[in-house]
């Protein structure tokens, strides 16, 4: 799963924002991604994006590229990710095309010119699920346009049933430099009860392959609240989460957008509350997860991660949290250049027609106002757990304590938050309860908005 949601799927309802001081888990959005809104982002918007794309950069920041790739063998039960599991191999390799082809309409812009990425981003869907012959074309064709000398990361999600020995060398040939395997959990019973392609064989298998190939930077994503999930199964999955010893580990709590198949199964029945732990019970298992991650020698460094190198940046997330440019590829992409946001066209056949036709296939977009953009990063860097109050002076002009001063005072006489020299910090509950809290920096216009 990707921290910035460039993959998600437009829906037209209007979800609930999900609190976390509610016990029950509800439908509704509680991933903050992004600022403002992805609902405020409007289709006639998109010539905002057009106009900064085709002229120099007037800000030197850092380019990353995202790459979607919406295939996979299943549609899990949460998923809520624009993915396909009904395309064949001309199609997949149509698309691949298209995603070529899209990468050259941006290397002829102004915008884009000579930039070489910082950063790239394979993300899904299963990015693992394609062929190795069509992952190295993909990627031979988009370092003919845009060169990769200058990545200092390149991140590849994968699911660990789409995995060979083959698959892993070419992956690592191609340049990849962090792995991230979609576990989830470790155990038959609770991964088939929510719908996922691998079962626990294949996570031991592939995991190591990796490592006798030679990766040296993988991440393990976990999910807490899995329908079924116990707090024995969450232990044990933790524990052989520790016993393999990763680079980094992702926990995310599970929340149930209106686009998943559980929601649709609680339609049915007329159900509020989703079958799955509540949001209580899920902040106590990723509280247990860090606590013996720490003693494992990790160090939480955000409200979803720990690593066993504090030294170890995770660019994708990092620089994107500080206003990066980066270049969102594919059907139902998100970009964000130069201060503007966009989302490419939402369905698979649109978003190819228009790529044929030469057309860069931007759907929707928003141009954030300056506050727009400092509540932005500012919410974002929350979920790191600590924000320098001299980041917001020296780039926005702005004393975030000031301009912030009713929520941070509500959190510190919850005894959740306190500053200490110049950084604003969030204990080990607050932490956990980031998603919930962020709202309360919004705008009011905001709050109630729709995330998606």
């Amino acid at each position: 799963m990707n921290l910035a949601g460039p993959g998600r799927l437009l829906v037209t309802t209007e979800p609930k924002i999900e609190r976390s001081t509610e016990e029950g888990t509800k439908a509704g959005n509680y991933f903050v991604s992004n600022y403002p809104p992805y609902s405020f982002w409007k289709r006639e918007h998109a010539g905002e994006a057009q106009a900064v794309i085709g002229r120099p950069p007037a800000v030197d920041s850092p380019l990353g590229i995202y790459v979607h790739i919406p295939f996979c063998r299943k549609r899990c039960h949460f998923c809520y990710f624009k993915v396909y599991t009904d395309k064949n191999a001309s199609e997949v390799d149509g698309y691949l095309d298209s995603l070529i082809a899209e990468m050259e309409i941006y290397a002829r812009q102004p915008y884009v010119g000579g930039r070489k990425p910082s950063f790239i981003y394979f993300g899904g869907g299963t990015p693992s699920y394609i062929s190795t012959t069509q992952l190295t074309r993909l990627v031979e064709g988009m370092k003919g346009l845009l060169s990769w000398d200058g990545a200092e990361e390149v991140a590849f999600e994968c699911e660990p049933g789409t995995l060979t020995e083959p698959k892993l060398r070419v992956i690592q040939e191609l340049g990849v430099t962090r792995l991230s395997l979609g576990i989830e959990n470790f155990h038959d019973e609770v991964l088939q009860a929510n719908g996922r392609a691998h079962l626990s064989k294949e996570i031991y298998a592939t995991y190591k392959l990796a490592r006798e190939i030679g990766f040296s930077q993988i991440n393990i994503d976990l999910i807490a609240g899995m329908v079924g999930e116990t707090d024995e199964n969450w232990r044990n999955s933790v524990r052989r989460t520790v016993e393999l010893s990763p680079e980094s580990v992702t926990i995310y709590q599970m929340e149930i957008p209106y686009n998943t198949t559980i929601f649709q199964e609680m339609k049915v029945f007329g159900e509020t509350v989703a079958p799955v732990a509540g949001w209580a019970k899920k902040r106590d298992w990723v509280g247990y997860a860090f606590a013996e991650l720490e003693k494992a020698g990790y160090t939480v460094c955000s409200a979803y991660t720990a690593v066993k190198d504090p030294k170890q940046r995770f660019l994708y997330r990092d620089m994107l949290w500080q206003g990066a440019d980066m270049l969102g590829l594919g059907v139902a992409s998100f970009s964000h250049v130069q201060g503007v946001h966009f989302q490419n066209e939402h369905e698979f056949e649109i978003y190819r027609e228009r790529i044929a036709r030469g057309e860069l296939p931007i759907y929707r977009a928003l141009k954030p106002s300056d506050e727009d953009r400092m509540i932005r990063e500012f919410v974002l860097q929350m979920k790191l757990g600590r924000v320098r109050k001299s980041y917001f002076q020296e780039k926005f002009g702005v004393d975030v304590e000031q301009r912030f001063a009713a929520p941070l005072e509500k959190m510190q006489d919850e005894g959740i938050l306190n500053l200490e020299q110049g950084t604003l910090r969030l204990n080990r509950e607050g932490l956990l309860r980031v998603d919930g809290l962020l709202p309360e920096f919004f705008k009011p216009e905001h709050r109630v908005a729709r995330r998606v």
